[in-house]
C-alpha cells in the first residue's frame, strides 16, 4: 500500500508507505475490531479497517498534533489535539454505510479548549467527562468552564502545580469510569529532571493511593488495565509486559515481548497486544537500552503496529509505515466497528454531512 499526502497548510509532499502482514485483515475480521493510531509528527489521526472486499483499508484525519484518545459512550469518540479535546460522534446506525464501505462514521461534535499543557493521554470518567494528563503540569486534570483546566490530582512527590515538566507524567488507565493507574518517566520534582531519570527512573503509581506499585522502568507509557490485569509498554527498553503484583500490592514488570522501537500506544482484545512503534529519533529517544536490544537483535527499529500473542509472546500481524512519518503516539481498539472513518473538523464533509435526531 502506497499513498501520497498534499498536507492543506502548503508544505511540501510527502511519500508514506503502508504495509500490512497478509493475516492481518483476517484477523481482524475474526476479532471484530478496528484500530485507531496517533501520529503528532504527521498531524494525522489513522483509522485502520477491512474493506467489504476483505483487505486493509488507511483512512487519515487531518487534526493539530493528536496525543490520547479514548472511546466515550456507545457512539463518542474523544481526542486530544493540541490545545483542544474533540469530541467525535458516530453518527451511523447499525447496518448503515457510508460510500458503500464504512460501518462508522465519527463526525466532531463538541470541543473544550484547555490549552497547551502537553496533554498526553486522555480517559472519561462514568459521567462522560473527559480527564487528561497535563504533561506540562505534572498532574491529571479535567478541562473547566472558565479556566483552561482544574486539577484532578498529582503525584504526592510533586510539590506544586506549576509550569513546569518535571517527572514526565504520561501514561493513565481508567478502571469503571474512575483513574486508577499512571505512568511517569521519573519521581523527579525539579524541571526537566526525568531527562536525566530515562534508563530507569520509570515508575506507575496508584492513583487511589499515591503509592508507587512499581519502579525501575525505562521511560514507560500506556499503562491499560483490562480484566483487572495492569498491562504497560517499557519504551526505553522496546517492552510490553505485564505488572504482576503481590499479595502487599507491591508490582514489578515482567517483559512479554520485545518489539524493535520506541514502544507507545496500547489495546487488548482476547488473547492479543496491539502495541505502537515508533523509531526513536530525537535526542530524548537515545542513549536508552533500546540502542543496545536492537543491535544484539540485529534489527533497525521501525515505526507501526505490532499484534502480540500473549500465550506466544510474539508477533503474529503487523502494520508498518515507511517514510516521512516515523512516530506515533496513541493507540485504541474499536470493537465491533469493521471499518471507521473520521472526519476532520473545519473539512467540508463536516460542514456537509447533516444528520438530525428523529423524532420520538
Amino acid at each position: 500500500m502506497t499513498e501520497t499526502k498534499t498536507n492543506t497548510q502548503s508544505q511540501p509532499e510527502t511519500k508514506v508507505d503502508y504495509s500490512a502482514s497478509s493475516g492481518l485483515a483476517k484477523r481482524l475480521a475474526d476479532l471484530q475490531v478496528s484500530f485507531a493510531f496517533t501520529s503528532y509528527q504527521s498531524n494525522l489521526l489513522y483509522s485502520v479497517g477491512v474493506k467489504t472486499n476483505g483487505g486493509i483499508n488507511v483512512h487519515q484525519t487531518s487534526v493539530p498534533r493528536p496525543m490520547g484518545m479514548c472511546l466515550n459512550g456507545p457512539h463518542g469518540l474523544s481526542l486530544l489535539a493540541g490545545p483542544q479535546i474533540i469530541h467525535f460522534q458516530n453518527v451511523l446506525e447499525p447496518g448503515e454505510l457510508i460510500n458503500n464501505q464504512f460501518d462508522a462514521g465519527f463526525l466532531p461534535r463538541r470541543t473544550e479548549f484547555i490549552g497547551s499543557v502537553d496533554a498526553h493521554d486522555l480517559g472519561v470518567d462514568a459521567a462522560g467527562n473527559a480527564l487528561f494528563v497535563a504533561t506540562l503540569y505534572n498532574c491529571l486534570a479535567r478541562p473547566h468552564a472558565r479556566h483552561s483546566f482544574e486539577q484532578a490530582w498529582r503525584p504526592p512527590f510533586i510539590s506544586t502545580l506549576v509550569s513546569e515538566d518535571r517527572c514526565h507524567l504520561n501514561g493513565l488507565a481508567m478502571e469503571d469510569g474512575v483513574p486508577r493507574y499512571v505512568s511517569a518517566v521519573s519521581r523527579s520534582d525539579t524541571i526537566d529532571g526525568w531527562r536525566d531519570r530515562r534508563s530507569n527512573g520509570g515508575v506507575i503509581i496508584d492513583v487511589q493511593t499515591g503509592e508507587v506499585v512499581c519502579e525501575g522502568l525505562s521511560m514507560p507509557h500506556s499503562p491499560r488495565l483490562v480484566n483487572g490485569r495492569l498491562w504497560v509498554l517499557n519504551s526505553g527498553r522496546g517492552e510490553f509486559g505485564e505488572v504482576v503484583f503481590d499479595r502487599a500490592g507491591k508490582g514489578r514488570f515482567e517483559p512479554i515481548a520485545f518489539c524493535p522501537g520506541f514502544v507507545r500506544g496500547l489495546g487488548i482484545v482476547g488473547q492479543y497486544a496491539f502495541v505502537g512503534l515508533s523509531k526513536p529519533r530525537y535526542k530524548r529517544f537515545e542513549g536508552l537500552d533500546l540502542d543496545q536490544k536492537l543491535q544484539d537483535a540485529d534489527s533497525e527499529p521501525w515505526c507501526g503496529v505490532q499484534v502480540i500473542d500473549l500465550k506466544k509472546g510474539s508477533c503474529v500481524d503487523w502494520f508498518r509505515i515507511d517514510g516521512a512519518v516515523s512516530e506515533l503516539y496513541d493507540l485504541m481498539l474499536m470493537p465491533g466497528i469493521r471499518c471507521p472513518m473520521v472526519v476532520a473538523p473545519g473539512s467540508s464533509e463536516a460542514a456537509n454531512l447533516i444528520t438530525f435526531a428523529q423524532d420520538s
